[in-house]
């Protein structure tokens, strides 16, 4: 007897073999005893954000994002606290909030054997309030981080036909660019209410996970549902300054923390001036002039002035039961 249950799927058409994935669907539905899936596709003006809303509205017990790190966001941005799960099927050259969920990237069959046979966990969610150059303000939710300075402005300058040919790579050419350019960033901030602090920064990351692809770990104490941001502000002053962030990513994060002996060595370590590490619940920023923003690795223009804070388990994803 087929069940009430009702899962949609939000999907990108650039992203799916839509074919091979409608197969894959009705198998996994059938086998799990659900209604058949409702079907959404996302629009260039709108990545997923009416799809979900129309999922909704249609009672689904369920939504499956088909996508990139954009759709993922754009769902997760209208799930927020409405007690539907959202299931990942990762797709593109990021899906940073699968990895940081240990979720299966390349096997489409596990991913929604794990959509309709899986169980829900509570994740945190990003809400930000970013206040732009021409006095607007805009409302969005990320799940992995957020980040102004340095990598905001390697996404900007990345060519996205590239980044389609060879991934992760078309990353160099632009931060290779922009290594070239001053990338100060003069700001005042707030971190829960504590009192308005200055500092010139190269770039700011605001995480709610901690590992970003290549298997660079940035924020190695970000969980992803503990109610708490971690923060990382970059300050290099010339070729010392970044190979203390080299060092400090790549080894000490990268290769020390990954053992518990590691873990113990690097916490012993002292903290370099030109990377550090905060952590809070809401924090409120000004800048000093407009700066190019993302979110979970979508550029979201220019901003002036934000406000960020925690939704601890502001969205539910679908995980492997035996998880």
């Amino acid at each position: 007897m087929t069940s009430t249950r009702r899962a949609a799927l939000v999907y990108n058409p650039i992203k799916v073999d839509l074919d091979a994935l409608r197969a894959a669907v009705t198998a996994e539905e059938q086998a799990a005893g659900w209604a058949e899936t409702l079907w959404l596709e996302t629009e260039i003006d709108d990545p997923g954000q009416g799809q979900a809303k129309k999922a909704l509205d249609e009672g689904v017990d369920l939504v499956i994002a088909a996508g990139g790190d954009g759709t993922v966001r754009a769902v997760a941005e209208v799930l927020h606290e409405s007690g539907v799960p959202l299931a990942l099927l990762p797709s593109g050259t990021g899906n940073l909030l699968a990895r940081n969920l240990d979720l299966t990237l390349d096997d489409v069959g596990n991913s929604l054997h794990t959509a309709f046979q899986g169980e829900n966990r509570p994740v945190d969610l990003g809400l930000i309030r970013i206040r732009h150059q021409d006095d607007t303000v805009s409302q969005h939710a990320y799940l992995v981080m957020a980040g102004l300075g340095l990598d905001a402005k390697m996404l900007a300058a990345t060519d996205d036909d590239l980044k389609a040919k060879v991934g992760w790579l078309a990353y160099a050419k632009a931060i290779a660019q922009v290594l070239g350019e001053k990338n100060h960033l003069r700001i005042r901030y707030n971190l829960d209410a504590k009192g308005n602090r200055s500092v010139r920064a190269n770039s700011i990351m605001i995480g709610n996970c901690g590992s970003l692809p290549a298997n660079i770990l940035l924020l190695p104490e970000a969980a992803i549902d503990d109610g708490i941001f971690d923060i990382v502000i970059l300050r290099p002053e010339g070729f010392i300054g970044w190979v203390q962030i080299v060092v400090k990513i790549f080894w000490e994060n990268g290769v020390l923390r990954r053992t518990t002996a590691g873990r113990r060595l690097a916490g012993a370590t002292k903290e370099v001036r030109a990377l550090n590490y905060l952590k809070g619940k809401e924090l409120v920023m000004r800048l000093s002039k407009p700066e190019e923003i993302e979110l979970d690795g979508d550029g979201f223009g220019q901003a002036v002035a934000l406000k960020t804070w925690v939704s601890p388990g502001g969205v539910l994803i679908r995980v492997p039961a035996d998880a």
